[in-house]
């Protein structure tokens, strides 16, 4: 439906312009100011206030008498957010990423220190590497594991790196913690995560986090496939698209940085 044949009820836009000019005063802001953003008369801002006072949408500071945004916006985010099922909003985005890179795709997220693989679509080339929903793997030696770990807070990241044991796989995985730090740096740097046959000989991917509406990582999603097929040119390509993916199911997540 076009905006222009849309029909809307002036009292309902008022009321939420209201909540979006509130949004971008935390400190609060009086009937006045409010009156002059809207350009509309104090009684009707009055009015539209003393709603959304009574049904918790915003509360008045009794020192200043300024208006914020009350508690019921959490409520209602916290509902939103319960309601976004990560599998199925990312799943049209796998297919997509499969489609146009030609390897497989894997959704992930963390679970007890470690990465779950809970979605993923098949390449549909002759040689494919081997993975399977539910199967775990660590994190400091994954692509979309580094990606997650990342993104996390530094306690969590301190812990997962001493509570699970920085195994060897192949010579290239990074077993050292002050090594690892740096590399998760530069991750954040870029906002991609590489394994160059470091859980697997002959496998390499490119991954990269999935954010929430609190900004925080919740999953990754990574592209991978044998390095007979995915050199050093195509993993540059590879990292282009699943950042590019990631940012568009973080931005259906909510995430205020996608």
């Amino acid at each position: 439906m076009e905006k222009k044949d849309v029909v809307t009820v002036q009292s309902v836009d008022r009321a939420l312009n209201i909540i979006n000019i509130l949004k971008e005063h935390p400190k609060g802001l009086g009937v006045t100011e409010i009156s002059h953003r809207l350009d509309v008369s104090k009684s009707t801002v009055h009015r539209l206030l003393s709603s959304l006072l009574l049904q918790g949408f915003v509360k008045q500071e009794i020192e200043n008498e300024r208006y914020q945004l009350g508690l019921k916006l959490i409520e209602l985010g916290e509902v939103v957010s319960s309601h976004l099922n990560i599998r199925k909003t990312a799943a049209p985005y796998l297919n997509q990423l499969a489609e146009t890179t030609g390897e497989t795709v894997h959704l992930v997220m963390m679970d007890q220190l470690e990465i779950v693989y809970i979605d993923k679509t098949e390449s549909e080339a002759t040689i494919r590497m081997f993975s399977r929903i539910g199967k775990r793997a660590p994190m400091h030696c994954t692509g979309v594991g580094k990606a997650i770990l990342a993104f996390l807070p530094e306690e969590k990241i301190e812990e997962v790196l001493t509570e699970r044991p920085m195994m060897k796989f192949t010579e290239n995985t990074i077993t050292d913690q002050k090594e690892m730090k740096k590399h998760l740096q530069e991750i954040r740097n870029r906002g991609v995560a590489f394994d160059l046959e470091e859980h697997e000989e002959g496998i390499q991917c490119a991954a990269a986090p999935l954010f929430n509406y609190h900004g925080d990582v919740v999953g990754g999603i990574s592209v991978a496939g044998p390095i007979m097929r995915v050199d050093e040119e195509k993993l540059k390509y590879l990292s282009v698209e699943v950042l590019r993916v990631s940012r568009e199911i973080s931005s259906l997540l909510g995430s205020p940085n996608s």
